[in-house]
């Protein structure tokens, strides 16, 4: 089974094939890695977030922030990067966010909480995204 990379898989067999195991368990089983783990969490770098399923691009380094939360935090997604469901597992309801191009889970988005203007905290796990950085002269 061989896939171009820029078909998407059909099937969750060939999405095991495309990705690792971590990354399988948290972009197509909506896992969560440990808080703190990610490879972007501390990550200052400018460019462009792209999914790691697919390579759409999600979200811009200038929307990046330091929530304090463990994981890394945007205060908005790209026009049509992101699709919202509603999750209500563990006792409360959030906002899941899931690619719209390959509906592969990236996290969660939490409103009312006062961190930035757009009053807006996308929690993302570094291993749904692959950093695309931008060269600056």
């Amino acid at each position: 089974m061989t896939l171009d990379k820029k078909e998407l898989p059909r099937t969750e067999d060939e999405w095991r094939v495309r990705l690792s195991p971590e990354e399988f368990r948290v972009l197509r089983q909506a896992g969560t890695e440990r808080a703190w783990t990610g490879e972007y969490v501390e990550t200052k770098t400018p460019g462009t977030y792209r999914c790691r399923a697919c390579d759409a691009e999600l979200f811009s380094s200038d929307t990046k922030f330091d929530s304090h939360c463990g994981w890394p935090s945007f205060d908005q997604a790209l026009p049509g990067a992101i699709r919202y469901i509603e999750d209500r597992s563990l006792g409360m309801v959030r906002v899941e966010v899931r690619c719209a191009n390959c509906d592969s889970h990236l996290g969660h988005r939490f409103d009312g909480e006062g961190f930035t203007p757009t009053d807006a905290r996308y929690c993302i796990n570094s291993v749904s995204m692959r950093l695309d950085p931008t060269d600056r002269p």
